[in-house]
């Protein structure tokens, strides 16, 4: 699929000392593949894939992000994800957003004619994401380990060509997730999705749940997991 990993011999050539930091990102791989998850599934789409994650959830299928990874100048980032000639480009992780570089990187996508899609935990801030980016926010709910971390101020900055997504492990994250869903009003906001913990709940309970809960709602399975053996990278 093209894959890009960086820290290997094909590694961005750039000289990758004293790179300021308001340019710096560490990346693992850029690569293209089908896009697998969220409401443009199915679509054509490069993912940038940046290091380092500050949560630690219990069902993380990129933990290879914790370490590793190699510096790399914004410019140069969209110039590698640019030159695969597909229109959807995806900055995901770890989480993109630890890295203040990520908010000028994707507007350079932008800059360049691209479709740029966010993948974020939802735990840090996505005020200055620019306008145009489509931000697909997770929600961590109890089964992750990670639902204090939740920044619950961040719905106020969802518009309507963003997304939630909930991960769900069990029937307490998903009644966790209505309650959250419902009592918030999340799906005025934007479209929400759930999404079965991959060896957790099975597509089939999920369903069901979705459909009795009268929500509107979407169920999602992981595509790229069904095309490609679940532990595969670079898809």
């Amino acid at each position: 699929m093209g894959v890009l990993r960086y820290g290997a011999p094909m590694g961005l050539s750039i000289a990758m000392r004293a790179i300021p930091r308001d340019r710096r990102v560490l990346i693992s791989e850029v690569y293209l593949s089908i896009q697998g998850e969220s409401t443009h599934v199915g679509k054509p789409c490069v993912f940038v894939r940046l290091n380092r994650c500050p949560l630690r959830c219990t069902w993380c299928d990129s933990e290879f992000t914790f370490q590793g990874g190699e510096p790399a100048d914004i410019e140069d980032v969209a110039q590698q994800a640019h030159a695969f000639g597909v229109h959807t480009v995806e900055l995901t992780g770890g989480e993109p957003l630890i890295w203040p570089a990520a908010i000028p990187l994707m507007q350079r996508l932008l800059d360049l004619g691209h479709e740029v899609l966010l993948e974020t935990s939802g735990a840090l801030p996505i005020e200055a994401v620019p306008e145009a980016v489509h931000v697909i926010m997770d929600l961590k709910a109890p089964d992750s380990g990670e639902e204090r971390r939740n920044r619950w101020a961040n719905l106020e900055h969802l518009r309507p060509h963003h997304e939630v997504k909930v991960v769900i492990a069990s029937r307490r994250d998903f009644d966790w997730a209505v309650e959250q869903v419902r009592d918030r009003g999340i799906t005025d906001r934007c479209e929400v999705l759930f999404s079965p913990a991959w060896g957790h709940v099975t597509p089939l309970e999920l369903t069901e749940w979705v459909l009795a809960s009268g929500l509107q709602i979407r169920m999602q399975v992981q595509l790229h997991k069904v095309v490609w053996d679940p532990d595969a990278r670079g898809v």
